[in-house]
């Protein structure tokens, strides 16, 4: 189950949390009990050659963290005062550039909000290196998934997949950020279905190009050529991440990665999709992809939006997406079940989620999930999808040397006219079928707790709202909520308290003295209001708190509120009664659009979750 964190990420193997063993499991690692500024050091998650990642409780804020230390192995070591020291001054411009590199990082990541990107709560740096806290929750990685599955995903399971990813690409190509590290084992599959991209390692990619170590940043499955070496004619760009991308999906589909592309410019054996799974998937998606793993960069699709379009994404109909989903191209989460062309059904993306232990990651993981979700998968489907080796390469290239050699020529191959293959060459896209949901025939209860995580998951990251000021604890009887949300795109916020410690739900925004919720592009609003202020009361406990801007109007009666003081109220129970009724269109605790009779009404919204505790007043 997600845990109540507004925007959370994974952390991966799951650490034995006060199982007693000592969480030295080298000298590097900070023992548990550690305090990093308002954090707590309760688990040791994973290690690895470029930094720590800790399981930690944020006292300042009542929730459970990940916080990853820069701890580049090969440079520095730790001292008995648990600051980071050098192994030799000889390693010092390497070490402080690394930093700096893993600061802008986290500083960069900060800055986006997508359901699909990792989260970075905040930074900062001591004992001689830096921090980064983000969220934690449970999930496992899309390498792991692969190898857990009997069959290969079909086409839905790929694009329900993709649709999020590519949302989440776009979002931070719109800032001239790249990824450059996207393969199976840096992306997670959360419980609700939902992917998300892990490191981007820019201290690990720098440290890489001072020490000319290869090894440790390029992967020849999923790296473009244009990454084995800056000159001209090579330039890294949105490209770049659609080939890693699309070099996914080559994996789940035939089982092993296409040819290193620094291989392919000397002799191009690229077996292409189309002709390879030609019946097992539609024919815009395979010759689409093969189109996104061309050699030359200028070949491939320069921005998502032609990724989208030259895979079908704007013809077909991803299975599962709501119609809104459809509409906008947003991401949101696979649904239980979907159907296929062919009529059969697939599972979400995301099954159980055993430990999966990994070094250098952003995040960890945490409880496996108990439910097994049994994918099924068309006729004659490709082998199980696990990484091969390619022509027979190690799985990190030995690259400095070869880089060397090859220079020359790639120069002279990027200058040379583009031929696009001929399986890029057909006159117009052949019609598909369009995927259409099939609803399931029961429906597992939903909790309140499952209800603010599929709002979440359904959250349109085109509002890109940002949350700030929030103050916790509150004193009963003194202290009131008080908060600040940003919307990049206007709308109307509609503000639901859940008191957990009380057992109801509360509409608080807006309410009987306050009835002005319009919220414009690029404006701040601010708790408490000049009318109103919402109060710390008893009992102590915990406040759930959902933010909703939406493109409508939104109702919210059919959740069993009553007004109540002013506010629309109800019991914990009797919303989750109102949630999980037979005759129920819709579990969403986010309400329906209400507009004008005639007008349009989109339905999209942007959500953000945050807790809020109450504690006894102070004598």
């Amino acid at each position: 189950m997600i845990d109540s964190n507004a925007d959370q990420t994974v952390v991966f193997g799951g650490p034995t949390e006060g199982a007693g063993r000592d969480s030295r499991t080298s000298g590097n690692a900070l023992p548990i009990g550690t305090r990093l500024s308002e954090f707590e050091i309760v688990g040791l998650v994973g290690e690895g050659g470029f930094g720590i990642v800790y399981l930690a409780d944020d006292h300042s804020l009542h929730r459970r963290v990940a916080v990853k230390e820069y701890m580049p192995a090969s440079l520095a070591t730790r001292a008995l005062d648990s600051t980071v020291m050098l192994r030799s001054e000889q390693f010092a411009e390497t070490f402080a550039i690394g930093l700096r590199s893993f600061v802008n990082e986290a500083r960069l990541l900060a800055q986006f909000d997508h359901p699909s990107l990792v989260k970075v709560h905040r930074f900062w740096e001591a004992n001689g290196t830096a921090y980064m806290a983000m969220p934690y929750f449970s999930g496992k990685t899309l390498k792991q998934a692969l190898k857990d599955r009997s069959e290969a995903p079909d086409e839905a399971w790929i694009r329900n997949l993709l649709s999020p990813l590519m949302d989440a690409l776009e979002l931070i190509h719109h800032e001239n950020c790249f990824h450059r590290d996207i393969a199976p084992d840096n992306i997670m599959l959360l419980a609700d279905g939902r992917p998300v991209l892990l490191d981007f390692g820019a201290a690990r990619r720098v440290i890489g190009d001072m020490t000319q170590a290869l090894t440790v940043i390029l992967k020849p499955g999923y790296a473009p050529i244009e990454q084995y070496a800056e000159i001209p004619g090579a330039r890294q760009g949105a490209w770049t991440d659609i080939y890693a991308l699309a070099a996914v999906v080559y994996l789940m589909i035939t089982g092993h990665t296409p040819p290193p592309s620094v291989g392919r410019m000397m002799q191009d054996d690229y077996q292409p999709l189309a002709h390879l799974v030609a019946g097992r998937y539609s024919e815009v998606f395979l010759r689409g992809i093969d189109r996104c793993l061309s050699v030359k960069g200028g070949d491939r699709p320069q921005s998502i939006a032609e990724m989208r379009e030259l895979i079908g994404f704007d013809s077909t109909i991803v299975a599962g997406a709501s119609p809104v989903q459809r509409e906008l191209g947003s991401g949101l989460a696979p649904r239980p079940v979907a159907t296929r062309a062919d009529g059969g059904t697939s599972a979400p993306p995301f099954a159980d989620v055993p430990p999966d232990a990994a070094a250098d990651l952003t995040v960890a993981a945490a409880s496996p999930a108990t439910t097994k979700l049994a994918p099924e998968s068309p006729p004659n489907s490709p082998a199980p999808a696990t990484e091969g080796k390619g022509l027979g390469l190690p799985q990190y290239m030995v690259g400095a040397v070869l880089i060397l050699a090859l220079a020359v020529g790639l120069t002279f191959y990027l200058r040379e006219p583009s031929v696009p293959s001929t399986t890029a060459q057909q006159e117009g896209p052949p019609a598909v079928q369009p995927l259409t949901s099939s609803p399931p025939t029961t429906r597992a209860r939903v909790s309140l707790d499952d209800a603010f995580a599929e709002a979440l998951a359904g959250s349109d990251s085109a509002f890109a709202l940002k949350l700030s000021g929030v103050k916790s604890p509150l004193r009963i009887g003194h202290d009131r909520l008080s908060f600040a949300l940003r919307s990049e795109r206007g709308g109307y916020l509609n503000v639901l308290l859940w008191d957990k410690a009380g057992g109801h739900v509360s509409l608080i925004f807006p309410n009987d003295l306050d009835r002005d919720n319009h919220i414009g592009a690029g404006e701040t609003l601010s708790f408490p209001r000049p009318e109103w202020s919402y109060e710390a009361d008893a009992p102590a406990g915990d406040w759930d708190i959902l933010t909703i801007v939406s493109a409508s109007p939104r109702d919210f009666t059919s959740l069993g509120f009553s007004n109540k003081g002013g506010t629309l109220d109800a019991s914990q129970d009797g919303v989750e009664a109102a949630l999980n009724r037979s005759d129920a269109s819709s579990r969403s605790i986010t309400g329906s659009p209400r507009c004008a009779s005639g007008a349009p009404c989109p339905a999209n919204y942007a959500a953000l979750r945050f807790l809020v505790q109450e504690t006894e007043k102070r004598r």
